[in-house]
């Protein structure tokens, strides 16, 4: 038996000049102790703590008007930010701190964010331990100074952006995975953990993406969400260090518990804002025994969608459920196509499926034949690796497709919402529709099995009418999924960026209780600052 957490975002670094200067994290830097082994192959597929994860980091606006309207929080001055990094410098070590100037930009700034501000972090510390952490929050409570968890640096919402300057916690140093319990099925690692990194350990798969911390920390989700959850759905404890530098852990290592309140739920998701995650439970799943993928054309989103929805109240055993519009295919094959293939330019659905080799069989077949219903064509299946891996090539190079062909001097706003799954498709329609208004070049993409999607617009950021073209796209688009009875954010989280949009979804009474409880965690408002909601 194989057993793996499947993976959920793939995100990109933030900007070129970022990935040169952080890289991969570093090899793990000690062997993980592992129970008595019962021969049991594990495997993982995507995990970061501290950063934000996001499924797909455009090149986007820099919204530092947005900020401009936060109220005023009282926090140390630059000359007295320094003294405390001084003295963490002197109990943690000379490397400890990192105060150069093109790092403080990297950990401040993003050009896949949609929300930088000016102002930078004045320090960088680097922990290698919860005891760090803590160390690190008690001197930065005594002298006031913003903590700024960083991951991998790859948040589209400024996640990890400093609009009141503070120290940036980068947590590359807590690389380690800690345990690995194979009877008991679960693993312990600390938040800089790649998840590729994770999975190598267990069992060879995957893409290079973000690190544990920052996908908890945003509850992130992918492709494979739609069978296997979110981020919060296999947390099964974690270590958190509070503003004050005291140390919980949320609850202990069963499965399942009914004692005290879901402090799991609480911090996973909370972008940091709420406490400092060190350490990390995750459940493995089984990896299913057999797999296939699927790809097929349709005349319209409209009838794509429509397929999407047949396909999961049918029932048929779907894996992941994807979905690329009409530009995006062109797109791709633009950039010399994928898989050996040029693909037709019509909304296309990507499906993968898993189980015993008849389930599969059986899948493919009822997935065909829906497909038949809504006008679908082009209908291509494989089991094997090497054809689902062409096959699936053209979904996993959408990103890339798109930032080839941008032209020089325009940027890509990306943002992504969920909606119940009966009003994808006309949401889907109108908001393609509001984009070629613009005259602009757009393309959606969406992980339709759960209601999520994503539209990315070009624009010059140079140009006044371009800029507020877009943004009033985007808003018209967050708008119309809240009358949907949707969300502002089905994985990318608020940070920043949608912290406007926050109370029109929830309410003011929700968040007034979001309110209390980041004020009775961090009454002075030092952990992540700007994000989610305001004093």
């Amino acid at each position: 038996m194989r057993l793996r957490i499947f993976g959920w975002a793939r995100t990109l670094r933030g900007g070129k000049r970022l990935h040169t200067q952080l890289g991969l994290p570093r090899g793990l830097a000690t062997a993980p102790t592992r129970s008595p082994s019962s021969g049991i192959t594990y495997g993982v597929a995507g995990v970061a703590i501290g950063a934000a994860a996001a499924t797909l980091g455009f090149y986007s606006l820099n919204r530092a008007e947005r900020s401009s309207t936060q109220p005023t929080l009282k926090y140390a001055d630059k000359a007295t930010m320094l003294k405390a990094a001084k003295e963490i410098q002197a109990a943690l070590g000379e490397d400890s701190v990192n105060t150069d100037g093109d790092d403080l930009e990297t950990h401040g700034f993003s050009e896949a964010s949609t929300s930088n501000v000016d102002t930078r972090p004045v320090a960088i510390i680097t922990p290698s331990s919860t005891e760090d952490v803590s160390l690190i929050a008690k001197i930065c409570t005594k002298y006031e100074i913003p903590m700024i968890p960083f991951g991998a640096g790859s948040s589209v919402e400024g996640h990890f952006s400093a609009p009141y300057s503070g120290f940036s916690i980068d947590f590359s140093r807590m690389d380690k995975i800690l345990q690995i319990n194979d009877e008991d099925m679960d693993v312990v690692v600390q938040p800089g953990v790649n998840w590729v990194n994770l999975n190598n350990t267990l069992k060879p798969s995957g893409f290079p993406t973000a690190l544990i911390g920052g996908m908890v920390a945003t509850n992130c989700s992918g492709t494979n969400a739609m069978r296997y959850g979110t981020m919060k759905d296999y947390v099964v404890n974690l270590t958190v260090v509070l503003a004050d530098g005291s140390v919980i852990k949320t609850r202990r290592r069963p499965r399942k518990t009914s004692a005290g309140y879901n402090l799991n739920g609480l911090f996973t998701g909370s972008e940091g804002t709420l406490g400092i995650i060190t350490e990390v439970t995750l459940k493995l799943a089984i990896i299913p025994t057999h797999f296939g993928v699927a790809t097929t054309a349709f005349p319209s989103v409209e009838a794509a969608t429509k397929a999407a929805t047949s396909m999961i109240r049918r029932g048929v055993s779907l894996a992941a459920l994807e979905l690329m519009d009409d530009v995006q295919m062109r797109v791709v094959n633009q950039t010399g196509g994928t898989g050996g293939k040029k693909w037709p330019e019509r909304p296309t659905l990507f499906i993968k499926f898993s189980g015993s080799a008849r389930a599969v069989e059986d899948s493919i077949k009822a997935a065909k034949q829906i497909s038949t219903e809504h006008a679908g064509s082009s209908f291509s299946a494989a089991l094997d690796e090497p054809t689902m891996e062409a096959l699936w090539s053209a979904r996993k190079q959408a990103l890339w497709a798109m930032l080839a062909v941008r032209p020089e001097g325009t940027q890509i706003w990306s943002t992504d919402v969920a909606v119940p799954l009966s009003s994808l498709a006309e949401i889907v329609q109108r908001s393609k529709a509001d984009a070629s208004k613009l005259g602009l070049f757009s393309s959606v993409l969406g992980h339709v099995g759960d209601g999520n999607f994503h539209q990315s617009v070009m624009y010059n950021p140079d140009l006044p009418e371009q800029v507020e073209g877009v943004q009033k796209c985007v808003d018209t688009m967050v708008s119309r999924a809240l009358e949907m009875e949707g969300t502002v954010s089905g994985e990318h989280g608020i940070g920043l960026g949608k912290k406007h949009c926050l109370a029109k979804e929830l309410g003011e009474q929700t968040i007034g209780v979001m309110r209390t409880l980041k004020r009775s965690l961090d009454p002075h408002w030092l952990l992540n600052p700007g994000k989610i909601v305001d004093p």
